[in-house]
């Protein structure tokens, strides 16, 4: 029986976790360990994320995470915040890449900010952030009147990025677009020189690339011409939270942050805690239901059970069952409604 680590985390964590659960015990046996990261391992152990439960993770086959974070801790020092045990357990985990699909569901077109004339028959994009380098793990300073974080990559950690980048794109349209500020960056100059070295042996796959700034132009203007993104860490956070925005909401999006084949995986959705909204029952939990659908096809090999619990959410969506955040007004399901929707359609 595969062992799965839980991280319900903060805010709507709790709410959103339990709810994957429930959809996960309706297609498959799983075993499940309960740990702590972010401001619950803070007001439980003072610590974002103890060794003891990065050992309990390191334990289990895949980790599923709610949310972590909250105004409660945005006062404590740097390295005590919910977003250090994040950090530090991504490192931990050595999940390197970062993958965010972005799709827009038929039924959700008219809630995306863009004009039905660019969105056309649909968008289906892959984001690959390398996960664990760059400016956020680089050498820093803080001070009251200088202050510096290093962006560094090297050859090795591109290569392995787009490893994974490739892989994916093999078994979609096959086009890979590598984004960089190479024009300004020694270290996107690195980036870009790795990266034509590594796809001068891969002829199958199609290579382009474009500068931060005119791709996230790009995502809002022509998003159909993207099929495998790859970029580095701030570039990726940045990118996949503008193009999650054009699929409706983002509590719709799902991501996993995988390392080399065959290792750990962690799972989750990429929207926050929500704290405004934590214990009203209202969170959208569609987000983390696909990231448990991920879990079983990436992980665990489940492709039969992730496609039903996807066709589920489109068959819930279809039928015009919304929550609060796709526009459901005064007919908006509650977190444990949508639930029970969706289990409906998995019967």
């Amino acid at each position: 029986m595969k062992k799965i680590a839980l991280i319900p985390g903060d805010g709507i964590g709790p709410e959103i976790i339990e709810a994957a659960v429930r959809v996960l015990d309706a297609v498959g046996r799983f075993e499940y360990v309960t740990c702590y990261a972010g401001g619950s391992a803070i007001d439980r152990f003072d610590d974002p994320l103890p060794e003891t439960e990065l050992e309990k993770m390191k334990a289990c086959d895949a980790v599923l995470m709610g949310a972590l974070g909250g105004p409660k801790w945005d006062n404590l020092p740097g390295g005590k915040r919910p977003e250090a045990g994040l950090l530090r357990l991504r490192k931990g985990l050595n999940v390197f890449a970062n993958l965010r699909p972005v799709k827009i569901y038929p039924a959700l077109k008219e809630a995306s900010p863009l004009k039905n004339s660019v969105i056309g028959d649909g968008i289906d994009i892959m984001i690959v952030r390398e996960l664990i380098g760059g400016i956020y793990f680089g050498r820093r300073q803080e001070g009251d009147e200088v202050a510096y974080d290093t962006l560094e990559y090297s050859a090795d950690e591109v290569r392995r990025i787009n490893e994974v980048a490739c892989r994916l794109a093999g078994m979609r349209r096959g086009v890979v677009t590598s984004v960089d500020k190479a024009n300004v960056l020694a270290s996107s100059r690195l980036w870009r020189k790795a990266t034509v070295a590594f796809y001068e042996n891969h002829p199958e796959i199609t290579l382009n690339h474009l500068y931060v700034d005119n791709a996230a132009m790009q995502l809002v203007v022509n998003p159909r011409q993207f099929d495998v993104i790859v970029t580095g860490n701030m570039f990726g956070d940045i990118l996949s939270d503008e193009a999650s925005v054009i699929t409706g909401s983002i509590g719709m999006l799902p991501s996993a942050s995988v390392g080399y084949p065959g290792e750990i995986a962690l799972y989750e959705p990429i929207h926050g805690s929500a704290p405004d909204i934590a214990g009203k029952g209202i969170a959208n939990p569609i987000a983390t239901i696909l990231s448990a659908a991920l879990m079983l096809r990436f992980s665990f090999d489940m492709n039969d059970e992730a496609d039903r619990i996807e066709a589920a959410v489109e068959a819930v969506l279809n039928k015009g069952l919304r929550t609060a955040d796709l526009g459901g007004g005064e007919a908006s399901l509650k977190t444990a409604e949508m639930t029970e929707a969706i289990l409906s359609e998995l019967k």
